[in-house]
């Protein structure tokens, strides 16, 4: 059974982009355009992995990893948080707003695969 992955990001180019590279490796991908629609996917799918975009309209990113961490039963998702924020003390504010990991954008494609890999099979990422 392929791993899911959820990517919670409004910008139609990346969530295509990371779609497709990481469908083309194995994994099986659902997309979500926003905040509230990506907390309601995760509920619904409990995927090993999301990647959620920091800036988007409606629910932020922030908002929306705070919701899954205060529901017991998405407490323990794995939550990567996608930025262009990459200014000093940036990462530390994400981790400890509870996403598990930080990527700032531009994304490497052929590292992206290597990191989810490397999510994946860490304990806390």
């Amino acid at each position: 059974m392929s791993q899911k992955i959820l990517i919670i990001e409004d910008n139609e180019n990346n969530r295509i982009l990371f779609r497709d590279i990481l469908s083309f490796h194995g994994y099986e991908v659902s997309v979500a355009h926003e905040g509230k629609e990506g907390v309601a996917l995760a509920r619904e799918q409990m995927p090993d992995l999301i990647l959620m975009d920091i800036q988007m309209p409606g629910m932020d990113g922030l908002t929306a990893c705070g919701m899954l961490r205060g529901d017991p039963a998405t407490s323990g998702l794995k939550v990567i948080a996608l930025t262009s924020f990459a200014m000093q003390g940036d990462k530390e504010r994400f981790l400890e707003a509870g996403f598990n990991a930080y990527l700032p954008k531009q994304i490497s494609t052929r590292e992206l695969p290597t990191l989810v890999r490397q999510w994946l099979e860490n304990e806390r990422s």
